[in-house]
Order: C-alpha cells, then sequence, then structure tokens
C-alpha cells in the first residue's frame, strides 16, 4: 500500500517560511530554536496559540512534579486513590501557591520538592504575568487597508492610489504615510536585487485620522512608476509596502500599521467605489464597499 504524497510542508519549513506580498521565502541554513527567542514569540503568536501554550507547560510542570512525588512512598501525607492523580491535583495547588490543606508534605524528600515546586510557580507566574501583560499593552493600530490599489486619474494626473481606514474611528494624530516600491533590479555587474524605492506622495500626512484616506502618488515623469505597463510590473516582480504611523489620541502611544501589495493588487485603469452618502444632513460611510472598484472610463 502506498503512501500518498502531500505538498502541505512539514512543521519545521512553515517555521522558516515568510510572506511578502505574494511571494513565499523560505530562509534555508537558519534555525529557528523556540526558546532563543522566547519572548518575542509569546508576544508575536495568536492568542489562540499563546493559550494553548501555557496549558500545555503547565499540565507538562504539573505531570513532572507529581512524578517526583510518586518517586518516594509517603512524601506527600494524606494522598487518595489513584494516587498519580490525586498528586498531580497536589502539583496544581502547590505550584499555584493555593494550598488548600488536605494533603501536605511529611517527608524531607517532600518539602524539598515542594519547596522547587514553590519557586517554579513564583517564577511562571511571573513570567506569565509579564507576558500577559506585555500583550495586552502593545500598542496596534486598527487600520483597514483596501485589498487592491489602482492606477487611475485625480485631478487631472496619472496616479496610484490607495486606500485605508481607522477601524476604531478615533483620532489618530499626525499620521504620516510611507510608500514604497518593490522591484526586481539587475545591477551593472549583473547581480540580480529586489530594490526598495521610497515613492512620494500627495498628503502623506493626516492631521486628525479618524475615518478613511486616500493616499495618492504622481506618475509623472519624475516617478518611478513614469512608462511602466501591466506587464512590466510582472517583468519585474512589482510590489509595494504603504506603512501608517501615528499617536493614538486614546492610548496615548505610537501606533504603525502596514500592508504589502502585489504587482497582482494593482487595478489598472479603475476607481474606487463611493462610501460616502449624505442623508439629512447626516455623512454615512459603507465599509461594505471599501474594497470594491470600478472600472475607470
Amino acid at each position: 500500500m502506498t503512501q500518498k504524497k502531500t505538498n502541505r510542508p512539514n512543521a519545521h519549513r512553515r517555521r522558516n517560511q515568510i510572506r511578502l506580498g505574494g511571494r513565499l521565502f523560505e530562509m534555508e541554513g537558519v534555525s529557528k530554536r523556540y526558546f532563543r527567542d522566547f519572548s518575542h514569540r509569546a508576544l508575536t503568536t495568536s492568542w489562540p496559540n499563546f493559550i494553548g501554550s501555557i496549558a500545555v507547560l503547565i499540565v507538562m510542570i504539573n505531570a513532572a512534579f507529581a512524578l517526583l512525588y510518586s518517586l518516594v512512598d509517603g512524601a506527600v501525607a494524606n494522598v487518595p486513590s489513584p494516587r498519580f492523580t490525586s498528586l498531580f491535583y497536589f502539583s496544581v495547588e502547590t505550584l499555584s501557591t493555593v494550598g488548600y490543606g488536605d494533603m501536605h508534605p511529611q517527608s524531607q524528600y517532600g518539602h524539598v520538592i515542594a519547596s522547587i515546586e514553590s519557586f517554579t510557580g513564583i517564577f511562571c507566574i511571573a513570567v506569565m504575568t509579564g507576558l500577559i501583560f506585555s500583550r495586552f499593552s502593545l500598542p496596534k493600530a486598527r487600520i483597514l487597508f483596501a485589498s487592491s490599489m489602482i492606477v487611475s486619474r485625480h485631478e487631472g494626473k496619472r496616479v496610484l492610489e490607495a486606500r485605508i481606514a481607522n477601524e476604531r474611528h478615533n483620532y489618530i494624530v499626525d499620521a504620516r504615510a510611507t510608500l514604497w516600491f518593490l522591484r526586481r533590479k539587475v545591477t551593472s555587474e549583473g547581480r540580480t536585487m529586489r530594490g526598495f524605492d521610497p515613492l512620494p506622495l500627495l498628503r502623506a500626512e493626516n492631521p486628525t485620522f479618524a475615518l478613511s484616506w486616500s493616499i495618492f502618488h504622481v506618475i509623472d515623469e519624475a516617478s518611478l512608476l513614469h512608462g511602466l505597463s501591466e506587464r512590466d510590473f510582472a517583468d519585474i516582480d512589482a510590489g509595494f509596502i504603504l506603512s501608517v504611523t501615528g499617536y493614538d489620541d486614546s492610548s496615548a502611544q505610537i501606533v504603525n500599521a502596514r500592508h504589502i501589495y502585489s504587482y497582482g493588487d494593482v487595478r489598472w485603469n479603475h476607481k474606487f467605489s463611493d462610501i460616502l452618502r449624505q442623508s439629512d444632513g447626516v455623512t454615512h460611510i459603507d465599509y461594505s464597499k471599501f474594497h470594491d472598484t470600478l472600472a475607470q472610463d
């Protein structure tokens, strides 16, 4: 019976992969050891992974100490049956410093192991408290980026346009946008490199970014995009990184957000759907149309 092959990467390969725009990069010749950068991984992983990892770690620690208690008879008093399960629960009480008192160390060996576990519990609680606080206190902007960029016309000029919105609808003061142009370049020596070049923007600053914001780069003779077609974008593997930074008025912290677009995310000769509507003196913003584009005449 032959085993069916799968194209899904294994766990080790996934840990060494990163996606930038529409491209997938895999790092080779470098090993990522979990505990070497434990703090960064704990802060950047998803909440389900973070909570699940903590739960698994706590179970493993308590199981290990329960095993240590079970190695010597009489280390803990008043242990009911089943013995290992009861010692596991005793370990939970000791590690968390709850200590209900029905079971307690009654030998020198039991006191030594309980002392070590108490220190381990204090250390674990301090580390987990710090990590949880850091995750909650990390300044994060809720910036909505339109799924596409467009090449259109604005005030009679050909432009590359992006659209973003502040999902929290609070004030981001002195917001600044930066647009980078990514492309494959060949140097005079024949080396192929990935180039990063800034693109100047119209209205690159917003004093109070609270709702939506359209960002324009004029494609004129001075622009790096001048003369490039949709086919050229594909040939040079073009991409764009749009970064937004500002002062969050609610959290009193600097926040930032970014989005990466590939050449396939650029809609040529399109325009964004209008999301504003006036009714009875009230301006309505329809975010259900935020990502929609229409062909431009």
